[in-house]
């Protein structure tokens, strides 16, 4: 069966190689890095994306991480200070999508998927940079920084925020600081937290941040404000910088801000930046997923969960169209169809998240005001409807 050459090995590559491999697709995954690397923090997995991954057999038995049964929002205004609201709409989820909200540490995630890509012989080769493609009416050519080639039907780009990918297909693009930079941590959950987890959103003047439980143990935490332009990088700071943190007017804060702050375990720290718009994601046999074609803010917790939309409608295309891969046109048409089934989604989403990146971090008591009476929790109406459209409140 026809060999597919996947770039990247974070969380869309090796699902898209098992979901291949289920297809009768032989999938080779080329990842940058050395090996495997513990980059990031966590993901807030949603129905949209289990969904996807439950169609893989077994996966879920091993599914780390910890489902959510709330959401709750706090003012740390001194005009406003208190709960600004709560509901039950991940618990609610289940019920009404079939799938809940849960909480997962990335690494963990991406090492069920790699332990699973591997045990059903799909081999990754670390160490790959991709720095070309060559391809012509038979097949594509990866080409790699070390030297060494591989060559297979169609070519799947997954590899992220900083794509080789996307840059070989479509050129260096320029980028645009959004004003806006995160800070995260992984922490002991805080006791007070422990018997019901919740998603929390803490709201002050200037800031935002953000939690949810990632096990039974740990809370993952973001915290979002304006400042200087810093580096796009998931990559952990050094204890000078993690000091610094707990210094900061946002680690004072209460109903658990504070505890959370204070006991990480770990802290990265990154700019967030806009990229612009693609109308295409495919050149002949080669083709971008996730992260690598849509980069999205994080403030919707969707990254990765669009990723796994993505798999689903691409692999969903190949399947309707057996011997796909032996045809350039026949692959364009459904990398096309693919597009147009995506495309709209995907800018909807980035939209909705860049929106609320902006409408959560506010400067002044009258903006601040302003932003907790519309409801931080207001914007999943647009994701899941009628669930919370009126959330209870306190």
């Amino acid at each position: 069966m026809a060999k597919v050459i996947i770039i990247g090995c974070g969380v869309a590559g090796p699902a898209l190689a098992i979901f291949l491999k289920q297809l009768g697709f032989e999938p080779i995954i080329y990842e940058r890095t050395k090996g495997f690397a513990d980059a990031g923090l966590s993901l807030l997995l949603q129905p949209n994306g289990l969904k996807v991954l439950s169609l893989l057999p077994g996966l879920f038995a091993g599914m780390p991480g910890k489902d959510i049964v709330s959401m709750s929002s706090y003012s740390t205004l001194e005009e406003d200070m208190g709960l600004l609201g709560k509901n039950d709409v991940p618990a609610d989820m289940r019920d009404v999508f079939g799938y809940p909200m849960r909480g997962v540490r990335r690494t963990e995630l991406i090492q069920l998927l790699v332990d699973t890509a591997e045990a059903q012989g799909i081999p990754i080769r670390w160490d790959h940079r991709l720095s070309n493609v060559e391809q012509d009416d038979v097949g594509v050519t990866a080409v790699f920084a070390n030297g060494f080639t591989d060559t297979g039907a169609f070519l799947v780009g997954c590899d992220g925020l900083h794509s080789a990918t996307r840059t070989v297909l479509f050129g260096e693009e320029p980028t645009s600081f959004l004003g806006l930079t995160q800070t995260g941590g992984i922490s002991p959950t805080p006791s007070s937290m422990r018997d019901h987890p919740c998603v929390i959103n803490w709201c002050g003047n200037g800031a935002h941040m953000m939690a949810y439980p990632i096990s039974d143990t740990h809370t993952s935490w973001a915290i979002t404000i304006r400042e200087g332009e810093a580096r796009e990088s998931w990559r952990a700071v050094d204890q000078h910088e993690v000091e610094t943190i707990k210094k900061t007017p946002v680690a004072q804060w209460g109903y658990g801000a504070s505890e959370l702050i204070e006991t990480t375990e770990k802290v990265v720290k990154f700019g967030l930046y806009d990229r612009p718009e693609l109308h295409s994601w495919h050149k002949g046999r080669v083709v971008l997923l996730g992260d690598a074609a849509h980069p999205t803010p994080p403030h919707l917790g969707q990254g990765a969960n669009m990723a796994f939309e993505d798999i689903y409608h691409l692999t969903h295309l190949l399947c309707a169209h057996p011997g796909a891969a032996e045809d350039t046109a026949t692959l364009e048409m459904i990398f096309t169809k693919y597009e147009q089934a995506r495309i709209p989604r995907s800018m909807m989403l980035i939209d909705t998240a860049r929106k609320q990146g902006e409408s959560r971090v506010v400067e002044g008591v009258e903006a601040c005001l302003a932003r907790n009476q519309g409801g931080v929790m207001s914007l999943y109406a647009g994701l899941y409807g009628d669930l919370v459209e009126k959330p209870s409140t306190m």
